[in-house]
Protein backbone atom coordinates (compact mmCIF):
# COMPACT_ATOMS: atom_id res chain seq x y z
CA UNK A 1 0.00 0.00 0.00
CA UNK A 2 0.91 3.78 -0.49
CA UNK A 3 2.57 5.28 1.77
CA UNK A 4 1.18 9.14 1.86
CA UNK A 5 2.39 12.39 3.51
CA UNK A 6 1.53 13.24 6.95
CA UNK A 7 1.09 16.60 5.67
CA UNK A 8 0.62 18.11 9.26
CA UNK A 9 3.49 17.09 10.52
CA UNK A 10 5.51 18.81 8.62
CA UNK A 11 7.81 21.45 10.52
CA UNK A 12 6.46 25.18 10.24
CA UNK A 13 8.64 28.17 9.64
CA UNK A 14 6.67 30.90 11.16
CA UNK A 15 6.82 29.63 14.36
CA UNK A 16 3.79 30.46 16.26
CA UNK A 17 1.52 28.75 18.82
CA UNK A 18 -1.37 28.56 18.53
CA UNK A 19 -3.86 28.46 21.22
CA UNK A 20 -6.74 26.49 19.99
CA UNK A 21 -6.94 24.46 16.97
CA UNK A 22 -9.97 22.00 16.15
CA UNK A 23 -13.11 21.21 15.33
CA UNK A 24 -17.31 23.18 15.99
CA UNK A 25 -20.20 22.63 15.91
CA UNK A 26 -20.22 18.97 15.76
CA UNK A 27 -23.66 16.89 16.67
CA UNK A 28 -23.22 13.52 18.09
CA UNK A 29 -25.15 11.30 20.15
CA UNK A 30 -23.94 10.35 24.05
CA UNK A 31 -25.29 8.80 26.95
CA UNK A 32 -25.13 10.99 30.00
CA UNK A 33 -25.21 9.99 33.31
CA UNK A 34 -27.23 11.62 36.02
CA UNK A 35 -26.97 12.31 40.38
CA UNK A 36 -28.77 9.40 40.72
CA UNK A 37 -26.58 6.97 38.81
CA UNK A 38 -29.21 6.71 35.74
CA UNK A 39 -27.70 7.52 32.17
CA UNK A 40 -29.94 9.53 29.49
CA UNK A 41 -29.78 9.67 25.74
CA UNK A 42 -29.30 12.85 23.99
CA UNK A 43 -27.36 14.49 21.59
CA UNK A 44 -24.66 17.42 21.97
CA UNK A 45 -23.35 20.08 19.89
CA UNK A 46 -19.13 19.36 20.41
CA UNK A 47 -16.29 21.85 20.09
CA UNK A 48 -13.30 20.48 20.61
CA UNK A 49 -10.23 22.33 20.45
CA UNK A 50 -6.18 21.37 21.58
CA UNK A 51 -3.42 23.78 21.39
CA UNK A 52 -0.28 23.42 18.73
CA UNK A 53 3.26 24.07 19.26
CA UNK A 54 4.93 26.44 17.26
CA UNK A 55 7.09 24.32 14.94
CA UNK A 56 4.19 21.79 13.49
CA UNK A 57 2.08 23.19 10.62
CA UNK A 58 -0.90 21.52 11.57
CA UNK A 59 -3.18 19.00 13.80
CA UNK A 60 -4.50 16.11 13.20
CA UNK A 61 -8.49 16.65 13.04
CA UNK A 62 -9.63 13.00 12.44
CA UNK A 63 -8.59 12.21 15.40
CA UNK A 64 -11.39 14.98 17.45
CA UNK A 65 -14.14 12.40 15.59
CA UNK A 66 -12.08 9.23 16.36
CA UNK A 67 -12.13 10.10 20.40
CA UNK A 68 -15.56 11.04 20.05
CA UNK A 69 -17.04 7.70 18.60
CA UNK A 70 -14.55 5.71 20.20
CA UNK A 71 -15.80 6.98 23.84
CA UNK A 72 -18.65 4.21 25.06
CA UNK A 73 -18.71 5.14 29.00
CA UNK A 74 -21.03 7.27 29.78
CA UNK A 75 -20.39 10.98 30.48
CA UNK A 76 -20.73 12.99 33.56
CA UNK A 77 -19.59 15.82 35.67
CA UNK A 78 -17.22 13.47 37.42
CA UNK A 79 -15.82 11.68 34.30
CA UNK A 80 -15.70 14.88 31.85
CA UNK A 81 -11.62 15.27 32.95
CA UNK A 82 -11.06 11.80 31.15
CA UNK A 83 -12.32 12.67 27.86
CA UNK A 84 -10.67 15.80 27.53
CA UNK A 85 -7.39 14.56 28.89
CA UNK A 86 -8.10 11.82 25.95
CA UNK A 87 -7.93 14.43 23.82
CA UNK A 88 -4.90 15.56 25.11
CA UNK A 89 -2.55 13.14 25.28
CA UNK A 90 -4.40 11.38 21.71
CA UNK A 91 -3.33 14.52 20.06
CA UNK A 92 -0.37 14.70 21.74
CA UNK A 93 -0.47 18.50 22.49
CA UNK A 94 0.12 20.47 26.10
CA UNK A 95 -3.70 21.54 26.40
CA UNK A 96 -6.97 20.34 25.62
CA UNK A 97 -10.72 22.16 25.50
CA UNK A 98 -13.91 20.21 25.04
CA UNK A 99 -16.93 21.63 25.11
CA UNK A 100 -20.34 19.95 24.93
CA UNK A 101 -24.13 21.58 25.00
CA UNK A 102 -27.27 19.49 25.26
CA UNK A 103 -31.02 19.20 26.25
CA UNK A 104 -30.96 17.18 30.42
CA UNK A 105 -34.37 15.63 31.30
CA UNK A 106 -35.51 15.92 34.77
CA UNK A 107 -38.68 13.71 35.83
CA UNK A 108 -41.04 15.98 37.12
CA UNK A 109 -43.84 15.72 39.58
CA UNK A 110 -46.73 17.83 39.64
CA UNK A 111 -47.66 19.93 42.84
CA UNK A 112 -50.60 18.98 43.47
CA UNK A 113 -51.98 15.76 41.29
CA UNK A 114 -48.36 14.20 40.65
CA UNK A 115 -48.65 13.76 37.45
CA UNK A 116 -45.21 13.13 35.98
CA UNK A 117 -43.48 14.58 32.90
CA UNK A 118 -40.58 15.38 31.58
CA UNK A 119 -38.88 19.29 31.70
CA UNK A 120 -35.94 19.96 29.58
CA UNK A 121 -32.82 22.02 30.67
CA UNK A 122 -30.03 23.22 28.23
CA UNK A 123 -26.60 22.64 29.98
CA UNK A 124 -23.20 23.28 28.61
CA UNK A 125 -19.74 21.56 30.02
CA UNK A 126 -16.53 23.13 29.11
CA UNK A 127 -13.71 21.52 30.50
CA UNK A 128 -9.93 22.28 29.58
CA UNK A 129 -6.58 20.52 30.89
CA UNK A 130 -3.59 22.61 30.13
CA UNK A 131 0.04 22.58 32.28
CA UNK A 132 -1.55 24.24 35.31
CA UNK A 133 -4.55 21.19 35.55
CA UNK A 134 -8.00 20.53 35.11
CA UNK A 135 -10.58 23.36 35.17
CA UNK A 136 -14.73 22.09 34.80
CA UNK A 137 -17.07 25.10 34.08
CA UNK A 138 -20.52 24.03 34.23
CA UNK A 139 -23.69 25.81 32.51
CA UNK A 140 -27.55 25.18 33.06
CA UNK A 141 -30.25 26.85 31.69
CA UNK A 142 -33.14 26.39 33.92
CA UNK A 143 -36.56 28.44 32.66
CA UNK A 144 -39.24 29.85 35.35
CA UNK A 145 -41.59 31.45 35.66
CA UNK A 146 -41.09 35.24 37.58
CA UNK A 147 -44.05 37.44 38.72
CA UNK A 148 -43.41 41.45 38.96
CA UNK A 149 -43.87 42.72 42.26
CA UNK A 150 -44.41 46.45 40.88
CA UNK A 151 -47.77 44.92 38.53
CA UNK A 152 -48.43 43.02 42.02
CA UNK A 153 -48.44 46.19 44.22
CA UNK A 154 -50.33 48.61 41.63
CA UNK A 155 -53.02 46.86 40.49
CA UNK A 156 -56.50 45.80 42.16
CA UNK A 157 -56.39 41.92 40.91
CA UNK A 158 -53.56 40.36 38.76
CA UNK A 159 -50.48 40.80 38.18
CA UNK A 160 -48.77 40.31 34.90
CA UNK A 161 -45.85 37.47 34.63
CA UNK A 162 -43.31 35.86 32.61
CA UNK A 163 -41.08 33.22 31.61
CA UNK A 164 -37.86 33.61 32.40
CA UNK A 165 -34.22 31.83 31.43
CA UNK A 166 -32.13 31.61 34.54
CA UNK A 167 -28.28 30.84 33.51
CA UNK A 168 -25.50 29.69 35.94
CA UNK A 169 -22.26 29.23 35.07
CA UNK A 170 -20.16 27.94 38.07
CA UNK A 171 -16.73 26.28 38.29
CA UNK A 172 -16.19 24.15 41.72
CA UNK A 173 -13.92 22.73 43.72
CA UNK A 174 -15.41 19.56 44.47
CA UNK A 175 -18.46 17.70 42.52
CA UNK A 176 -21.74 19.96 41.86
CA UNK A 177 -24.02 18.35 40.02
CA UNK A 178 -26.58 19.49 36.97
CA UNK A 179 -29.50 18.88 39.62
CA UNK A 180 -28.25 20.25 42.17
CA UNK A 181 -27.85 23.68 40.21
CA UNK A 182 -31.52 23.28 38.73
CA UNK A 183 -32.96 22.59 41.91
CA UNK A 184 -31.40 26.01 43.76
CA UNK A 185 -32.71 28.15 40.81
CA UNK A 186 -36.08 26.62 40.98
CA UNK A 187 -36.30 27.45 44.37
CA UNK A 188 -35.66 31.04 44.05
CA UNK A 189 -37.89 31.71 41.12
CA UNK A 190 -41.50 33.06 41.64
CA UNK A 191 -42.66 29.73 40.88
CA UNK A 192 -40.90 26.28 38.49
CA UNK A 193 -42.29 25.05 35.72
CA UNK A 194 -43.76 21.67 34.74
CA UNK A 195 -44.12 19.70 31.46
CA UNK A 196 -47.72 18.90 32.64
CA UNK A 197 -50.29 20.39 34.53
CA UNK A 198 -53.87 19.16 35.90
CA UNK A 199 -56.72 21.92 36.28
CA UNK A 200 -55.88 21.66 40.46
CA UNK A 201 -51.80 22.21 39.45
CA UNK A 202 -52.68 25.17 37.64
CA UNK A 203 -54.33 27.09 40.28
CA UNK A 204 -51.49 25.96 42.92
CA UNK A 205 -48.66 27.23 40.46
CA UNK A 206 -50.76 30.59 39.59
CA UNK A 207 -51.45 31.54 43.35
CA UNK A 208 -48.01 30.02 44.16
CA UNK A 209 -46.36 32.61 41.72
CA UNK A 210 -48.94 35.36 42.81
CA UNK A 211 -47.38 35.36 46.59
CA UNK A 212 -43.32 35.02 45.52
CA UNK A 213 -43.22 37.84 43.55
CA UNK A 214 -39.87 38.98 42.05
CA UNK A 215 -37.90 41.13 39.87
CA UNK A 216 -35.17 40.30 37.43
CA UNK A 217 -32.94 41.88 40.11
CA UNK A 218 -34.20 40.29 42.54
CA UNK A 219 -33.81 36.36 41.08
CA UNK A 220 -30.04 37.13 40.07
CA UNK A 221 -29.19 38.11 43.52
CA UNK A 222 -31.31 35.63 45.16
CA UNK A 223 -29.23 33.09 43.43
CA UNK A 224 -25.95 34.48 43.41
CA UNK A 225 -26.62 34.44 47.52
CA UNK A 226 -27.18 30.96 47.20
CA UNK A 227 -23.57 30.45 45.58
CA UNK A 228 -21.57 32.54 47.04
CA UNK A 229 -22.45 30.58 50.37
CA UNK A 230 -21.71 27.05 48.49
CA UNK A 231 -18.26 26.40 49.94
CA UNK A 232 -17.50 24.04 47.01
CA UNK A 233 -18.08 26.98 43.88
CA UNK A 234 -15.12 29.26 43.50
CA UNK A 235 -16.26 31.17 40.62
CA UNK A 236 -19.76 32.01 39.08
CA UNK A 237 -22.09 34.27 37.06
CA UNK A 238 -25.98 34.26 37.49
CA UNK A 239 -28.32 35.87 34.23
CA UNK A 240 -31.71 36.33 33.82
CA UNK A 241 -33.39 36.94 30.80
CA UNK A 242 -37.29 37.96 31.24
CA UNK A 243 -39.64 37.59 28.69
CA UNK A 244 -42.07 40.27 29.16
CA UNK A 245 -45.39 39.56 28.65
CA UNK A 246 -46.62 43.70 28.23
CA UNK A 247 -43.42 44.94 26.19
CA UNK A 248 -42.50 43.80 22.95
CA UNK A 249 -38.32 43.38 25.06
CA UNK A 250 -37.11 41.55 27.31
CA UNK A 251 -35.67 42.55 31.22
CA UNK A 252 -32.33 41.09 31.85
CA UNK A 253 -29.69 41.21 34.88
CA UNK A 254 -26.39 39.39 35.57
CA UNK A 255 -24.00 38.86 38.64
CA UNK A 256 -20.14 37.43 38.19
CA UNK A 257 -18.44 37.26 41.43
CA UNK A 258 -14.68 34.94 41.75
CA UNK A 259 -14.30 34.03 45.49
Amino acid sequence: MEVLEDVQSRPDPRAMIIQRVGIRAVRHPLRFQDRSGCAQSTIAQCNMYVSLPAHLKGTHMSRFIEILNDYADPYSVVRFADVVERMRQRLEADSACLEMRFPFFVQKAAPVSGVKSLLDYEVKLMGEVTPAGYQLTIAVMVPVTSLCPCSKSISEYGAHNQRAHVWVHARTRETVWIEEIIDLIEAEASCQLYGLLKRPDEKYVTEYAYDHPKFVEDMVRDVALRLQNDQRVTWFSVSSENFESIHNHSAYAMIEMEK
